[in-house]
């Protein structure tokens, strides 16, 4: 169905996740749209393999699976996008378009069991850290604003304007400073902080 929309040019398909990361590996696309549960790789290895060997590649879940550890798993594993199979060919294709202008997109019946996890891991911050943002500096701030959003280090770098290693070496101080492990506890961090401009 995506052959036929316009603006979409469908460069490959695979089978499986060991074929998925082979075609992305051959063919560099801007965005993987992949199932979770598939034969010989499953989408969140696949996904994790992608993101390490091929940074550049937006990864979009779509899938069956409803499974919160699917969703926590596949966001860990550093998908940009997760929704249900519920959802029309014209959503499909905006949110490939959104996740390759640096956006992340989950369906909203999976955003509230994101959301709850947020929670958690800010309530198991907050009890470790005692931190707060004046720890790190304006610039630090900022970024973390961006991770927050959903956008990878490529994005951040382009919308500061800075190099994608400069980004890398800002995220790892932002971690180190406020004793958090990942992105996850990242966001949810700046979540629990009011970081972030709602609005926007």
């Amino acid at each position: 169905m995506l052959c036929t929309v316009a603006g979409i040019e469908v460069v490959g398909e695979a089978a499986d996740g060991s074929e998925a990361l082979d075609r992305v590996r051959e063919l560099v696309p801007d965005v993987v749209l992949m199932e979770v549960r598939m034969p010989v790789m499953n989408g969140i290895e696949a996904a994790r393999r992608i993101r390490s060997e091929v940074p550049s590649t937006r990864i979009l879940m779509l899938t069956t699976s409803d499974d919160e550890g699917d969703l926590f798993e596949a966001v860990k594993a550093g998908a940009n996008g997760y929704l249900l199979k519920e959802v029309s060919i014209e959503e499909v294709s905006e949110a490939i378009r959104a996740v390759g202008r640096g956006h992340s997109l989950i369906s909203p019946s999976m955003a509230s069991k994101l959301l709850d996890e947020f929670t958690t891991l800010a309530q198991r911050a907050e009890g470790r850290l005692g931190l707060s943002p004046a720890a790190l500096t304006g610039r630090e701030v900022d970024i973390l604003r961006l991770v927050a959003r959903g956008l990878s280090n490529r994005y951040i770098a382009a919308e500061l304007s800075i190099s994608e290693s400069t980004v890398k070496n800002h995220v790892r101080n932002i971690l180190e400073k406020l004793h958090l492990q990942d992105r996850m506890e990242a966001v949810a961090y700046a979540v629990k902080e009011r970081l972030l401009d709602l609005e926007s």
